[in-house]
């Protein structure tokens, strides 16, 4: 009788742990989708996964978003390309049909990214992968290299310092992430002065202006920009 009512009692316990842990899942995934703030612990883990190693900078949201990134075309194959950043970030970069390129300020067609060129690839950004929506080979105005970006180095402790103007309303985590020519436009503003990382969300924030996230160096991670697509500050 005793055995009966133990084993009937840790079945009963049992059964409240999976429906509390189930519940608890359905908050945390909530919470993290509905409010566009930081992660709840319980769903931490899953979006580590998620940034780049050695970023050194927080992603508090999950899923890719539009970004981009400039470098020097590595190799070259049917469906994509290798890029490096001035930094030494490895990019992966895939093409489809609706890629569109341009050369200079000309356009162009695949044949124009060759091995040792320099590239800015607009598109689809997940980890250090991008699927490209835009590449502009030899862009006008984006310099290849930029002393004002730290790069990552294994061990070294993340970068913490402001840079012109930093937006008084700005809170870590929070607005709307863009997509489109806004985030292009966006993007190409950030990469302008700090190009060596990988964009990989453009948020508004609620003053109008931009948070350019970057990841793949030691700083910047967060880069500013204003309704008129100038970059503002950085930290």
């Amino acid at each position: 009788m005793f055995s009966r009512k133990l084993i009937k009692f840790v079945a009963v316990g049992a059964t409240a742990i999976a429906i509390g842990g189930g519940a608890y899942g359905i908050v945390s995934a909530t919470a993290s989708t509905g409010s566009g703030t930081a992660t709840t612990a319980s769903s931490t883990s899953a979006i580590s996964a998620q940034h780049t190693p050695g970023s050194g900078g927080s992603n508090v949201r999950s899923g890719p978003a539009a970004g981009g990134s400039i470098g020097k075309v590595t190799s070259v194959s049917t469906s994509g390309f290798g890029l490096l950043t001035s930094t030494g970030q490895k990019v992966t970069v895939k093409e489809t049909s609706s890629t569109t390129y341009e050369k200079g300020t000309s356009s162009a067609s695949s044949s124009a990214v060759v091995k040792g060129r320099t590239a800015l690839v607009l598109g689809t950004t997940d980890s250090t992968t991008i699927t490209a929506t835009q590449v502009i080979v030899q862009p006008t105005n984006m310099p290849e290299s930029s002393s004002k970006v730290i790069a990552f180095k294994r061990g070294a402790p993340s970068t913490s310092k402001q840079a012109g103007q930093i937006p008084a309303s700005y809170k870590q985590g929070t607005g709307t992430i863009v997509s489109g020519t806004t985030a292009n436009n966006a993007t190409k503003a950030a990469l302008a002065p700090y190009p060596g990382g990988i964009v990989d969300r453009v948020v508004k924030l609620s003053n109008g202006e931009y948070e350019v996230h970057n990841i793949g160096v030691n700083w910047p991670h967060h880069i500013f920009v204003n309704q008129d697509f100038k970059v503002i500050g950085a930290d």
